[in-house]
């Protein structure tokens, strides 16, 4: 907030120089510009959260994901295995 006033009051120096006009900042806009201020960072913090959500759903399907190949990997073994009995079978 002090930068903000700071920089308000640069600027209204500027438009006093070039313009001659005084440019005030009253109490209404010190409100308003919390109230800017506070939309922006629950914005920001909503955008945030859902990221965070879609992470975690991305990491735990990636898990599971990993784990149902290892599963289909130690059945196709198996299978490879049965395949060459049944192989050797057959050609005899």
């Amino acid at each position: 907030m002090p930068y903000s006033f700071g920089r308000v009051n640069i600027a209204s120096s500027q438009i006093l120089e070039t313009e001659r006009r005084y440019v005030y900042t009253t109490p209404k806009s010190f409100l308003e510009l919390i109230k800017l201020y506070s939309i922006m960072l629950n914005k920001t913090r909503y955008d945030l959260n859902t990221q965070r959500d879609n992470y975690e759903s991305g990491v735990i399907k990636l898990k599971t994901t990993g784990e149902e190949v290892d599963v289909l990997q130690e059945e196709l073994k198996i299978k490879a295995v049965e395949v060459e009995a049944k192989k050797k079978v057959a050609d005899e």
